[in-house]
């Protein structure tokens, strides 16, 4: 599959999923603008990527640091293409635990930066009549967890964006899909494992296969199988996949 003479915005893309899709969609030839709020992980990505790859440190959860970080991208490769809205976090407490600040902060950044993203680059692709925006959600937009009840909210949420959107582009050339990856091999399940340890008084390894039992196959996904899947969705051989939310879960669902 060649994506030769596309640009792609990728953000959360200095580690985990992100870092792996900016490095397959640069396999497939595709330009890429990384958007993170860590400079340095950035650099990596660019350093392991090549002269396809370039780096816009920000917060996504800022409207101005967004926009301004894909002008950047803009400016340095052209009309945005393709946008994979992959940055997130999971903060875990029981329901009447988390407050009404922390459930915000995790529909900002999982839900409403993604929004944000898609008004930024949608017209141009409407225009353009192609355009592939991806949104990175988790089977916890398509079922509930315990002790997550704000990231779950969230994350359904971006699924029903999702759909939604997909309906309104679906004449005009563009698709807009979702992928809900299970328990993945990234920092954020880092996260989670450290807490797992230090909450209950499992072992490191205890607390990975605890998570990795909720994969029938018995394993932690890998940022490269959740890669892959989302390069395919920003192929012409996709074009017919529209408003979709594919699990990477071993088959979880």
């Amino acid at each position: 599959m060649s994506l030769t003479g596309h640009h792609a915005v990728v953000t959360g893309a200095g580690s985990g999923i992100g870092r792996a899709t900016a490095e397959r969609l640069a396999e497939a030839g595709c330009q890429v603008t990384l958007i993170g709020r860590k400079r340095a992980r950035l650099d990596e990505t660019v350093d392991r990527i090549g002269d396809l790859a370039f780096a816009a440190p920000g917060d996504v959860t800022d409207p101005d640091a967004l926009a301004a970080a894909i002008e950047v991208g803009r400016d340095r490769f052209g009309p945005v293409d393709i946008l994979i809205n992959n940055a997130g976090a999971a903060s875990s407490a029981p329901f009447l635990k988390a407050d009404a600040g922390a459930f915000r902060a995790m529909l900002a950044l999982n839900l409403e930066a993604p929004a944000e993203a898609a008004r930024l680059v949608l017209p141009g692709m409407l225009t353009r009549r192609w355009g592939r925006i991806v949104n990175v959600a988790s089977t916890a937009g398509l079922k509930g967890y315990a002790y997550v009840s704000a990231y779950v909210a969230a994350k359904h949420g971006l699924v029903g964006l999702t759909r939604a959107l997909a309906l309104e582009v679906a004449a005009m050339g563009v698709t807009v899909n979702a992928v809900c990856p299970g328990f993945t091999d990234t920092d954020l399940v880092a996260r989670s494992v450290e807490a797992l340890v230090g909450k209950t008084g499992r072992t490191e390894e205890e607390a990975r296969a605890a998570l990795a039992a909720s994969n029938p196959q018995g394993r932690l996904i890998t940022p490269d199988e959740v890669a892959t899947t989302i390069v395919w969705l920003c192929g012409d051989e996709a074009s017919g996949v529209n408003g979709a939310a594919l699990p990477v879960a071993g088959g979880e669902l």
